[in-house]
């Protein structure tokens, strides 16, 4: 018979899903930033780069805090909204539209990640992981700072840019 599945078993499971997120957005973000026109974005995409190899690190030490070792799952999901920016560089390159197209790429992964960071959170904590809340929350307040970020970006130069400038 089946064992039964437990919060720990999804939790653990969840963990693995954005691991393998973390991974695979860490080798994402430095094209993004390839592609991005405006120096703002270009400059968010590095510095979030960086704020990822932090995250992906973070996500280790909580898999060693529930005496696990760090491992990835095939998140579809991620997969998706990744496949779905390699679309937009792909059919926007060049034009005036590009940056929104990836900042709302960038935005949909931002908004992925703080539904599972905030789910990850809230589950440690029913669990009693009090490490693992400590890092989770502080990876779930970085990417809602990117997330503002971005959406700065977009409000203020980015999309403006691709509604105003006249196709070559």
């Amino acid at each position: 018979m089946a064992k039964d599945k437990v919060l720990s078993d999804l939790f653990l499971d969840t963990l693995k899903d954005i691991y393998f997120a973390e991974k695979k957005i860490l080798s994402a973000l430095p094209k993004m930033a390839k592609a991005a026109q405006s120096p703002k974005l270009k400059a968010a995409f590095e510095k979030h780069m960086g704020e990822t190899e932090g995250q992906v690190d973070r996500l280790e030490q909580v898999f060693a805090s529930i005496d696990e070792s760090p491992k990835g799952k095939t998140c579809d999901a991620i997969m998706g909204i990744l496949d779905e920016g390699k679309e937009i560089m792909d059919e926007y390159k060049g034009t005036a539209a590009l940056d929104a197209g990836l900042l709302a790429a960038a935005q949909a992964v931002e908004h992925y990640e703080i539904s599972r960071y905030g789910t990850l959170k809230t589950w440690a904590s029913e669990l009693g992981y009090k490490d693992a809340v400590k890092l989770l929350d502080a990876t779930l307040k970085e990417e809602k700072t990117t997330d503002s970020t971005l959406s700065q970006i977009a409000e203020t130069e980015v999309n403006r840019h691709a509604e105003t400038a006249q196709a070559a």
